[in-house]
C-alpha cells in the first residue's frame, strides 16, 4: 500500500483548514483575573470584633500538564495558525518526496542536497498554502466534486473496493481521515486559485514559439520515438470464466474511442491501469525500450492510431500512438506543445511569486522570532510576534483582489 502511505505523508504536510473565526478580527487578550490571598477574609468596617481567621483552602490537585506548551505556534496567517508540529511534518514529507523521486537514480550526496533544498522552503510553502486556501474561500471556489473524484482515484490505485475501506486504510497509517480529506481539499483549492488567478493570465503567442524553435533546433534532433496512451482492463485476481466479459469491456472502450470519444476520458472512466488518472498517458519510448511485439506494432503506426485489443499477462490492453516522432530534426508542429509548456513554465514561476507577494501585502502575516528567514522574506510583510498579547499593528483590510486587474466574471468584493 505504498501509494497510500506516500499520499498520506504528503497530505499530512499541508496546513489545516482555516479556523472558524470571522476574518478581520483579532483574538482579544484574556482578562487578568483578580487574585485573593488565601486565608484572608475581607474586613468588616462595621464590626468592632476582630474577624475570625478563614479556614485554609483545601489544596488543589496539581495538573501534571500545567505550564506545558501543547502546541508551539510559529506563524499566524490572518486567522489561521501554523504550528511547529505541522512544520516538522512538512519537512518530513519533503524528505520522503525527494527519496521517492530519487529511486536509486542519484548518489547519497545528491539526495541530501535535494532534501536540504526542499526543506529550506518548508515554512514559506506552508504560509503560501494558507494564503491560497484563504483566497479560494474568499472567491467562493468549491472543489467538493473534485475531492470525491480524487478520493475515488486513490481508492482505485490502492485496489480498495469502497471509500469505507480507504478510510480504514488511511487511519491504519496513523493519519486522521478528516485531516486526510481536508488536506486534499486544500490542495485542490490551491490548484484552482493558481489556475484562475495566475495561469489564466499567461499566454504564449505562436510567434514566440516559432522564434524559440528556430533558435533551439538542435534540441529537437532526436531518435525515432512514440508517445503512448493505454487503456487496461485487468484480469489479475479474476477467474478464467470472467475473461470474456473483461475482454468485451476493453472492446467497448476501443469502440467508443473509434466512434469519436476522447481516449483520455475513456481511460479515466474504464481503465484499471495506474495511468488512468493521467488519461492513460504512458510516456515516450525509443526503439529497444518496449517488448519486440509491441515495438513492431506501435512503431509502424501514425499519430492517433489505435491498436486492437491485445491480451497480456496483466489483462486486455489498448494502445494509442499519441505522437510518432521521426528520427532527426523534429518539425515545429510535432514539438509545438512541448515548447509552449516550456515557455509557459518559465513565466509561471515569477508570476506566481509576484502573486503570493501581493497576497501577503493584503494579509496579516506574523512569524515567530527565529523563523523569519525561512518564512518568505523578500518583499513580504513579515513581523516578529509581539512579546505582549496586544497586536501593535492593526490588521490590513483583507480585500478580494486580482493581481492582473478586474475581469469579467470575477468574484465581487465583500
Amino acid at each position: 500500500m505504498r501509494n497510500l502511505v506516500l499520499i498520506g505523508a504528503l497530505c499530512a504536510a499541508l496546513p489545516l483548514a482555516a479556523q472558524d473565526q470571522p476574518q478581520g478580527s483579532q483574538p482579544k487578550p484574556a482578562p487578568v483575573p483578580t487574585l485573593e490571598k488565601p486565608g484572608m477574609a475581607a474586613p468588616d468596617a462595621k464590626s468592632e470584633m476582630p474577624a475570625k481567621p478563614a479556614k485554609p483552602a483545601a489544596p488543589k490537585p496539581v495538573n501534571p500538564d500545567s505550564g506545558k506548551t501543547v502546541e508551539e505556534i510559529i506563524a499566524r496567517v490572518n486567522n489561521e495558525i501554523i504550528t511547529r508540529s505541522e512544520y516538522e511534518k512538512a519537512r518530513q514529507a519533503a524528505a520522503e518526496d525527494a527519496k521517492t523521486e530519487c529511486q536509486n537514480r542519484c548518489t547519497p550526496e545528491q539526495l541530501q542536497t535535494d532534501i536540504d533544498d526542499r526543506q529550506k522552503h518548508t515554512l514559506r510553502d506552508l504560509v503560501d498554502q494558507s494564503l491560497l486556501v484563504q483566497r479560494g474561500k474568499d472567491m467562493g471556489v468549491s472543489v467538493e466534486a473534485d475531492l470525491v473524484k480524487r478520493l475515488d482515484a486513490i481508492r482505485v490505485d490502492n485496489k480498495l473496493d469502497s471509500l469505507e475501506a480507504l478510510e480504514k486504510a488511511v487511519e491504519g497509517t496513523g493519519v486522521n481521515w478528516e485531516d486526510f480529506k481536508n488536506n486534499i481539499k486544500n490542495s485542490l483549492l490551491t490548484q484552482r486559485v493558481i489556475s484562475s488567478e495566475v495561469g489564466s493570465h499567461i499566454t504564449v503567442p505562436d510567434e514566440e514559439v516559432s522564434k524559440y524553435y528556430e533558435a533551439h533546433k538542435a534540441e529537437f534532433v532526436r531518435p525515432e520515438q512514440v508517445a503512448l496512451r493505454e487503456i487496461v482492463v485487468s484480469t489479475e485476481g479474476k477467474k478464467p470464466e470472467e475473461f470474456p466479459d473483461l475482454k468485451k469491456k476493453a472492446e467497448t472502450a476501443l469502440k467508443r474511442v473509434q466512434d469519436g470519444e476522447d481516449f483520455g476520458e475513456i481511460a479515466k472512466r474504464l481503465s484499471d491501469g495506474s495511468t488512468k488518472s493521467q488519461g492513460g498517458y504512458l510516456g515516450i519510448y525509443k526503439r529497444g525500450e518496449l517488448s519486440k511485439e509491441l515495438e513492431d506494432k506501435v512503431f509502424n503506426m501514425k499519430r492517433n492510431q489505435l491498436t486492437d485489443v491485445m491480451e497480456t499477462k496483466q489483462g486486455f490492453l489498448v494502445l494509442q500512438v499519441l505522437e510518432h516522432y521521426d528520427e532527426g530534426e523534429q518539425a515545429l508542429a510535432k514539438v509545438k506543445n512541448e515548447i509552449m509548456d516550456k515557455l509557459y513554465g518559465g513565466r509561471m514561476e515569477p508570476a506566481m511569486r509576484e502573486y503570493l507577494k501581493t497576497l501577503r501585502e493584503q494579509s496579516y502575516v506574523v512569524i515567530k522570532p527565529g523563523f523569519q528567514d525561512i518564512a518568505g522574506g523578500g518583499g513580504s510583510e513579515i513581523q516578529e510576534v509581539s512579546a505582549t498579547p496586544e497586536v501593535t499593528k492593526a490588521k490590513k483590510n483583507h480585500k478580494k483582489f486580482l493581481l492582473f486587474g478586474k475581469r469579467a466574471g470575477s468574484a465581487s468584493s465583500s
